[in-house]
Order: structure tokens, then sequence, then C-alpha cells
């Protein structure tokens, strides 16, 4: 019996190995709050939905490619050895280079993949891409599209939000009061992209809530805040937070409580936005009568949220969940301006936070190290596309769409090759991509499970989960370094992305470019070594690389840290300028009001949702539709598994409903039900939660895509994933993010017999080839 480290997205473990199995993974630290996400590693090794061989779908295999590609998803498949699957793979990659060039081949290749800095698929397959002559990619994340395209103009980059957010200790430290819109939610910040060491959240909200600061949570859903902060809730209908944020404004202009030494000092434009917060501009001034017909709040209750606003030092908390959403550009510009006119951005424990608890690190007060990683070169191919516009690249080649104040032309895409991700999990309207997935010659996917991408492919390559490999888990905004150690050998004929690729490569006549004459642990050393150098450069020591590996965990020292986001800017914003075009920040925006996009202004605006609760689509469609993130799983990582689906009601992915919604409807603590709009229609179990406001219902993303007639377009899904409800409209012209939370449905019981639920059966198969 032998123990080693490992770590994943959803923390660090000591495992527990004997003959060459993992008996039992315990936390790092026996102390650590584990995330429940991670009650699946074990059992999903070597479950049925595991990829155990590499395969091609028939009727390709067949008729060579582009044949029935409307198939995709319901056609068998072929079991082939490596050497027949890698040859059709590269040559497929030599195919449409030669006769169509590299922009035919689309290699976004987006999602979380696995934790791990060397055997990160994305930077893998980027890297080798890149050395083939380039490829179409996407920009942005379908988290957070929206704020990485508005904040820049505005006030600075996202990423910069995100290492330097506000932390729990200086909240805990200096906080007064927190307006949190769309709230804090602790299962998001149980997960790190890259690797936790130890989760801090739950003991920080802890400490938060029993201080004296008072949390105030805006969402439709109570448990967006943690219990630990002792929060108030304060219900407000989906998508309608830049209305009250303007209320706000309003009673603090009105009342003469806006900083206006500040606004003057470090902003830019408020002269033009107040006449329209005024409504001396539109007719309609802002005041919280107004807010109170857009949102379902009371009068009385903005009232209240506007004198709280003057209790001591204030921060405004925007979540992720804001942005996605029809115009999710304005909650954060409006939120920015909301901060500005309280005057404390800058101090510590005031101004804007944005994605606080959306991951571990956010929030997270320990040190942090820019760590090194896999170099993927240049891309010789200058085209890409926003994240969330796959289907309309598929669907339209040639054609145009405007993005940031330019026009892209959608390149004519013959390969999409993906791995590490599953885009019939976060792409919105699963209906209209199975028909835009139809058009490509080829789809390769890289793959651990029988997920909905792995059916919807022609090569499918098995991938090796993280316990079949080494790797080190490091990410910026954790502590921690941990070991990955390979605890097992490969399940089945599963290879790592990096031998898959480097194999390709071979035929290709680029193998020693791409691996650099390296072995895994040259590269784990290799970038160890580089963190070292980056390391002593910010003041901290790490051990020598085989001092790490066999202590199996190294913690940067330092900490707990108050960062005072943009406080430099606020000490001197003459020698700290903003990267801004006036290098202040933006309250109205030159650039933005020169695009000329109808659907944004120069400065925040108020315009009703193509779909929202106060619209005449509530006449046919009355319930609002919340995809959030689930508790059970990361996205869909692991729904295969114990913990995800013992979860499940009837074996459907759990809805939560008001019960008065549900009394008006029939409808039962425990039912299946039909979730339904125009788009599509799914199934899914019924929780009944007084903790989700009336009119709104709440089924997390991340069921695995499960359609009853999967050769049929517009099928039912059997398994309950949002996407089939979701609208694929991007969020404006400025940015094309995902407006995933601007959905509306109805619920009806599912009466008579309901189909079985396949998603984690394998594929059929006719025959193999070896």
């Amino acid at each position: 019996m032998s123990e080693l480290t490992t770590a994943n997205h959803w923390g660090s473990y000591r495992a527990i190995v004997r003959d060459g199995n993992v008996q039992e993974l315990k936390p790092l630290l026996d102390a650590d709050d584990v995330s429940d996400m991670s009650a699946s590693i074990l059992d999903t090794l070597d479950c049925p939905a595991r990829i155990k061989r590499p395969a091609i779908r028939k009727s390709w295999l067949e008729g060579g490619p582009g044949t029935a590609g409307h198939l995709r998803g319901a056609d068998p498949f072929v079991e082939v050895d490596w050497d027949t699957a890698l040859d059709f793979f590269a040559g497929e990659v030599d195919r449409i280079r030669k006769d169509f060039g590299n922009e035919a081949i689309f290699a976004g290749s987006y999602g979380w993949a696995s934790a791990g800095r060397f055997h990160h698929a994305q930077s893998q397959i980027h890297r080798f891409y890149n050395m083939a002559g380039g490829y179409v990619k996407s920009v942005n994340a379908y988290s957070y599209a929206a704020a990485e395209v508005i904040l820049p103009h505005v006030i600075t980059n996202l990423r910069h939000t995100m290492v330097q957010a506000p932390s729990w200790h200086e909240i805990a430290e200096h906080t007064d009061v927190m307006l949190a819109f769309g709230g804090l939610p602790l299962k998001n910040a149980q997960i790190q992209n890259g690797g936790v060491g130890i989760h801090t959240a739950r003991d920080w909200m802890r400490k938060m809530g029993q201080g004296s600061g008072r949390f105030i949570g805006i969402s439709p859903v109570r448990d967006d805040m943690a219990a630990e902060l002792g929060a108030e809730w304060v219900p407000i209908r989906p998508n309608t937070d830049l209305a009250l944020m303007l209320a706000l404004a309003y009673c603090l202009e009105t009342t003469g409580r806006a900083d206006h030494a500040f606004l003057e000092r470090y902003c830019t434009g408020y002269d033009k936005f107040r006449p329209y917060l005024l409504g001396e501009t539109d007719g309609v001034p802002k005041t919280p009568a107004w807010a109170a017909e857009i949102t379902g709040m009371a009068v009385d209750t903005i009232n209240d949220l506007a004198q709280a606003l003057s209790g001591g030092r204030v921060m405004i908390s925007l979540s992720w969940s804001l942005q996605r959403s029809d115009r999710g550009e304005q909650p954060y510009w409006m939120g920015v301006v909301l901060a500005a006119m309280l005057g404390q951005i800058g101090l510590p424990g005031g101004g804007i936070a944005i994605g606080l608890a959306a991951e571990h690190g956010n929030g997270n007060p320990e040190t942090q190290l820019r760590w090194a990683a896999v170099p993927t070169g240049r891309n010789p191919v200058d085209a890409f596309i926003p994240v969330a516009r796959i289907a309309d690249m598929l669907l339209n080649p040639g054609g145009t769409c405007d993005y940031n104040g330019r026009t892209i032309t959608y390149p004519d895409i013959k390969m999409v090759h993906w791995a590490g991700g599953n885009p019939f999990h976060h792409h919105q309207d699963l209906n209209r991509l199975r028909q835009a997935w139809a058009k490509p010659d080829t789809v390769v996917v890289q793959e651990i499970f029988w997920n909905p991408i792995a059916r919807h492919a022609d090569i499918v390559l098995p991938v090796t989960t993280p316990l079949e490999r080494n790797d080190i888990a490091v990410t910026q905004m954790d502590a921690w370094a941990v070991a990955m150690k390979k605890l097992i050998e490969p399940v089945g004929e599963a290879r790592n992305d990096h031998d898959i690729l480097r194999g390709a490569a071979a035929r290709l006549g680029f193998e020693d470019a791409f691996t650099e004459g390296r072995g895994e642990e040259d590269w784990l050393r290799d970038i160890w070594d580089r963190s070292r150098q980056e390391a002593g450069r910010v003041g901290q020591e790490l051990p020598s690389f085989d001092e790490f590996w066999e202590r199996g965990s190294h913690k940067l020292s330092g900490g707990p840290h108050i960062r005072r986001f943009l406080g430099e800017f606020r000490d001197d914003p003459d020698r700290n300028r903003l990267k801004t075009p006036s290098g202040k920040i933006e309250i109205y925006s030159e650039t933005i009001a020169g695009f000329g996009y109808e659907e944004i202004a120069g400065h925040p605006t108020w315009q009703a949702p193509y779909e929202w609760l106060g619209g005449e689509t509530t006449a046919t469609y009355p319930l609002h539709l919340i995809s959030n993130q689930p508790k059970s799983r990361l996205h869909s990582q692991l729904d295969a598994g114990a913990g995800s689906r013992r979860t499940k009601i009837g074996g459907r992915e759990p809805m939560r409903m008001n019960p008065a919604d549900a009394a008006k409807r029939g409808i039962s603590d425990g039912d299946v039900v039909r979730v339904y709009n125009d788009r599509g229609a799914c199934l899914a179990g019924v929780a009944l939660d007084d903790g989700v406001m009336p009119g709104v219902v709440q089924l997390a993303t991340g069921a695995w895509y499960d359609p009853d007639a999967p050769d049929q377009p517009d099928s039912l899904d059997r398994h309950g994933n949002p996407n089939v409800l979701t609208a694929d409209r991007g969020t404006s012209r400025l940015a094309q993010g995902p407006s995933a939370h601007t959905c509306l449905v109805e619920v009806a019981p599912a009466n008579g017999a309901v189909p079985s639920v396949r998603a984690f059966d394998p594929p059929d198969f006719a025959g193999s080839r070896a």
C-alpha cells in the first residue's frame, strides 16, 4: 500500500493505492473542507461511460469525410486501433490544410478540461495546431464574455478584477455593507480551474458572517448567498438588476450623497450620464417607483437599499451570472458607475468586486504566483470568433457578425477538433447546435467519457484521467502547488493528450518540434524550473523539483493579503492611469458610442430584455429559467458518477420550483415534468423550494444531453439539459457573449410513461477494426 498526492479542480488529496487500485482519497490536510463534487472521481474511473478504445463513426468510416453529418449523435461507432485512428486524424489535418487552408480548421476547444499544468488539453491542442499551420480560434469565455469586452472600455480588464479582487480578509476587516448582485454562492468557490490546494472560502464566509458587516444578496434564488454569511435575501426579477442600480444611483444623486469630488477626479462622462439618470433626456426619471415596476420589488425595499449605501464602507459585488443575459454588458457598466458614485473605489473593503466566489481564487487572500505553462507558440491564422458564436459560424460560412467595433467574417469550417470541453453543455439552443454540428466534414474529439461531445464526433480518441498520469496542479489564484502523481495505469487503451498529439505530429512531420525531445518528467521539471525563476523575481522561494515531488506539495509564504483593488489608481490617478482611452473610469465611453450599436449607448441604459417576466411572452411562457452552475459537479464533469447521480429526481436533473407555481400546475415534489418553450423541451425532476422566488425555476447546467430521438431534429431531452431551452443570441453586438439567463419557459406534468435516461450508456458499436 502506498500514499501518493494528487489534485484536481475540486481539491487536493492523499490517495491510498493498493495493488494498482485507488482505495481512497483523503484531503491533503485533514481539516480541509473538500468539495462534495469530488465524490465521483473514483467511481467513474472504469464506469460504463468510460471510452476504452479509439472509435470512428460508422457512416464516416464507410463513406469518408462529410458523410451523413446529420447522424452525428445517432450513428454507431466502430472501434479501431491507435495507428488507424491516428492515421485518419493526421490524414484529415493534412487534407484540409492542403485543400482548403488552415482557416478551415476550428480548434477553439473551449472548456475546463482536467487540472494539471502540463496535461492541459487546450494548451496541447493549440501548440499542435500552431505547428501544423494554424487554426481558427475562439475568444472570451462563456462564463464572462460580456464582462471581458465591456470592462476594458470602462475600468480595467477582467483578469485584473480576478487576481486583484478584494480578498475575504479585506472584506472581513473593512466592509460595513455589501450589496451582492447575483450573490456569493459557496458551491462555486469550492472549485478552481487548475487545482485547489486547501479550501478557504467557507471559513472566511463564516468569519464575515460573525462580524459586524451587513451582507445583502440580490438574486432570484436565496442560496446564491452562502448560509454562513447570515445574509439578507432581496428577491429580484431576473435580468432587472440594471434598473435597480439606476434607482439606487438616482437616490444618491437626488439626496446629495453622490461623491462628485471622486467623479470629477477619477471618472469621465458623468455629466453625460446624469441627464439620463434624472430623466432629462428621455422623460423617465429612474426613481425607485420606476424601478419597482420593473424589478418586482417594493418601493420601500429599494429606498431601504439606497439608505444602506450610506452605511460606512460599502462594496458593490457583481456576480459573473449577471452578464450572461440580454445586454449583459449593461449591469456591469452600471455597477461600476454605482460604485464610482459612492466614491470608495480603491479603499480597503469598499468600491467594487467582480466575480467574488465565482471560483475558489476569487476572494482567496493567499499569496499568488504566475506559474509557468506549456508554450503554445504563435497562431499563423488571424481568424477568430467570439466564443458563443460557434453555431453561427458553422451555419453561415462567409456571413458576418459585429463584435467590439469590428466586423468578423465567418470562415468555412471543414474540420472541428475538440479536447477537454463539452459544447453540448455550455452552448445555447442545442437543437440549433446539432443542426450546425452536421455541417463540417470531420469532427475529432479527445475525451475521457462517452459524453455528448464524444457521441457527436467522427473520430474519438480516449484520454487518461489525471489519476493516470503525472502532472503539477497550480493556479495563480491559489498559494499551493501539488504533485499530481500517477496512481494507476491508464484504463483500457487511453492515452494522455500530449501523447495523442505527438503521434499525429509524427505523421505530419513535426514530432521533434512538438516534444522538444522531452518526455513527461522533462516537461514537468522545465515548468517547475521556470516557475522557480518567476518566484525568485517576486521574493518567493520554491524548493527543487525533486524536493517538491518527494514532499508532494508546497505552499507559498505570506498572506492573508489586503489587495485594495485599484488602490494605486486612487492614490495617484495621474501616475497610475487606467488603460481606458481617458485613463479614468469611463461612465460615458466615446469609443462605444462611436460603434453605433442601437442596443448599447455611450453610457448604461435600461431596455427590456427580449424575454423577461415583464414582457408579453409571459402569456405563453410565464416562468423565467435560471440555468446556473450545479452543486453536485463542475459544469458537466463527472455527471456520470454517483455524486451527481444521487441528486437526480426520477433519474433527471432536479429543477427547483416555488411551491405556489407548482400548485397552479398540479405539480408535486418529486414529479417528473416537461419544461418547454419554442426552442425545445426537456424532462426534469421537481424539487419544491420557497428559496426560489415565484415566477422563476432553477435548472442547473451540466446534465449530459440525452435526446430521445437522436436521429431527429428538435428531439425531447430526457435528462434535463437546460440548453435545449436557452436562446443562441449574443448579449449585444459589443461582446456577442451568451445570454443564457434570458429565457422564459412553461412547465407541465409529464403525464404517462416517460422514456428512460440513457445519457450514461455507451453508444452502439458496429464491431471493431483491429
